[in-house]
């Protein structure tokens, strides 16, 4: 059984920089959560979908440690262009200039996991027919930009309410938002609030990502935990790495120590660009030096 399956695409990313340095390399949940759940010792599946002329699974994780790739086959990828304005790059513009067919149940491998996350990009990639058919397998993860980022005729991204919100939190095990994604989905800025919210109307575990800390809400009380990089070159990740971190290490560990782990892991992740490619040694010296 693996520890974590995770089911998203992996994008194709043009990434400019607030002073216009360029990259283009393998981009997505996928990427991110799959190279850093591995890195820390879990056991790791991925599902990616997409055009295998044009993107191979297998080149993009040959780095990782995941055990288990299923690649699913679609005559699409999912590009995306990331423009960032400022050096902390909290303000950027997204383009999805093109998309996958939408993931369906049959796309799950006959595989058992403890967590079943679905890690899509962009409203449209995870239905609500997903949320069913891995919640009846087992825990669920959601990362709501799968739900709220709906993709305008220009390509350009909007974040919009998950109407059916109230109906499929109640099969959610974990839910992942951002500050601006808890807004939209509660209609306050306090993310306090928000995360109580949230677990008001069904989810179990709330984590909300923020520039400055990572908390989490279990419907009784919330609980925190500060990013501490010292640089932020390798910014992008920074929720799918956090949320992969926490999600694994809450199969063994209380909240606390899950989070405390998980914000250290992005923390020491979000200093160098692309995935986390370190060891669980590595975090660990991370928190000695940083979080003691």
């Amino acid at each position: 059984m693996f520890d974590l399956m995770i089911i998203g695409q992996i994008t194709l990313d043009r990434n400019i920089d607030y002073d216009g340095r360029e990259e283009k390399r393998p981009g997505g949940a996928v990427t991110f959560s799959g190279y850093a759940a591995a890195a820390i010792g879990h056991s790791v599946a991925v599902v990616p979908k997409g055009d295998p002329a044009r993107l191979d699974p297998a080149k993009v994780f040959a780095g990782s440690k995941v055990d288990r790739i299923f690649p699913v086959s679609c005559n699409s990828c999912t590009v995306m262009q990331n423009t960032y304005f400022t050096p902390d790059r909290e303000r950027r513009l997204c383009l999805n200039t093109e998309s996958i067919a939408p993931y369906t149940p049959a796309d799950l491998p006959d595989e058992p996991a403890r967590i079943y996350h679905l890690a899509g990009l962009v409203a449209g990639d995870t239905g609500p027919d997903m949320i069913k058919a891995c919640a009846a397998r087992g825990d669920t993860a959601l990362d709501v930009q799968a739900v709220l980022r709906c993709r305008n005729e220009d390509g350009s991204l909007t974040l919009r309410d998950w109407p059916e919100k109230k109906e499929y939190l109640p099969y959610i095990r974990y839910l992942k938002t951002d500050a601006a994604e808890a807004e939209v989905m509660t209609g306050t800025d306090d993310r306090e609030k928000a995360a109580f919210l949230l677990c008001e109307w069904g989810a179990k575990e709330v984590l909300i990502t923020h520039n400055s800390e990572a908390i989490v809400c279990d419907g009784r009380q919330i609980f925190r935990a500060p990013l501490k990089a010292r640089n932020l070159s390798g910014r992008t990740g920074r929720g799918d790495t956090t949320f992969a971190g926490y999600l694994t290490e809450r199969l063994d560990h209380e909240i606390p120590e899950a989070l405390e782990f998980a914000a250290a892991l992005v923390s020491l992740k979000m200093e160098t660009p692309g995935p986390f490619t370190g060891s669980r040694s590595d975090v660990y010296d991370y928190i000695r030096r940083f979080y003691r």
